[in-house]
């Protein structure tokens, strides 16, 4: 049989590159979504319709391509039964995208864009971690675990030195690590995604119903757009296409080939994400910053010396 093109070595890195680089330009883009949409830090229901919205749309948009390159939206008979899987894709719709963003957007709201970036780094550790604990392919090796050490080490630095140049709290680094976690797990899931329904139609699936399910509680918590602008809604088509990039072509890859390969390309989203936060937000560009993501980065390469 012919190899994928989501297989082949060269297209994989093209296509994990994509992701992680839009996924990157997220954070910056976000916080300016805040401020054109008069979104304050206090406005929890606001953030999470406009999450919600961003996500909704994404969903949309990936199930009409779906339907107009007839891609199959039928459950697949060897995943058990019709009511299994769509409590399987709920569950990863929850996780991939409801309590994931959620939990992104607040946190988002209360940290530095380029802090933000760093730190979500940790759902590559966890991912890696995870793999070797529920897949055989991916054994746990001293390697990975010195790729760990080094990466927490990193994310660590990021509470070094004075208030000045930032520390911990729970609604911004707090909420972030939680981001990362449902992410890491939703990452992990993706697979039985796979195995239940087509993983474009299942990817559509989980950010229209996980966008869905945070415009509803935004809503009943008084959400709105304060204000609204072209800008601002030029910012918001540039999110929904950053989601339907990023998340076609990540849980794609995630299907295919070994989590690791595809997850090393991730360590470019803490990078892309700070320059880009302190370039369009003019936030203070720390020195620790460096530090931090270059270990995160030397963690995840660590990880992955040596695959093929």
């Amino acid at each position: 049989m012919a190899t994928s093109v989501f297989q082949r070595p060269a297209w994989v890195a093209v296509f994990a590159f994509t992701a992680a680089f839009v996924w990157g330009w997220a954070y910056p883009l976000i916080k300016l979504g805040f401020a054109e949409f008069g979104i304050s830090e206090d406005m929890t229901g606001s953030k999470m319709l406009f999450a919600g919205i961003r996500f909704c749309l994404s969903g949309v948009i990936i199930l009409t391509v779906a339907k107009c390159t007839r891609r199959s939206f039928a459950f697949r008979d060897s995943a058990g039964s019709v009511t299994g899987s769509i409590l399987y894709l709920l569950l990863f719709a929850l996780l991939n995208t409801t309590l994931h963003y959620a939990a992104f957007y607040i946190g988002l709201s209360h940290s530095q864009g380029a802090r933000a970036a760093i730190l979500n780094s940790l759902s590559v550790f966890t991912l890696v971690i995870l793999a070797c604990v529920f897949f055989k392919s991916d054994q746990m090796t001293v390697r990975k675990i010195l790729g760990c050490v080094v990466g927490f080490l990193g994310i660590l630095t990021l509470n070094l030195g004075g208030k000045e140049s930032g520390a911990f709290t729970l609604l911004g680094d707090g909420m972030i690590i939680v981001n990362a976690l449902c992410g890491a797990f939703a990452g992990l899931m993706t697979r039985g995604v796979n195995r239940r329904v087509d993983v474009f139609v299942g990817t559509g699936y989980s950010l229209g119903v996980g966008g869905a399910l945070l415009i509803i509680p935004g809503l009943l918590l008084g959400g709105s757009l304060p204000h609204t602008s072209l800008w601002g809604f030029v910012i918001l088509l540039l999110l929904i296409g950053i989601s339907t990039i990023g998340f076609a072509l990540y849980n794609k890859l995630l299907t295919c080939n070994p989590m690791g390969k595809v997850a090393i390309w991730n360590s470019l989203i803490p990078v892309v994400g700070a320059v880009t936060s302190c370039l369009c937000l003019g936030e203070t560009f720390h020195p620790k910053y460096i530090l931090a993501a270059g270990m995160a980065a030397v963690g995840i390469y660590i990880i992955n010396k040596g695959k093929k």
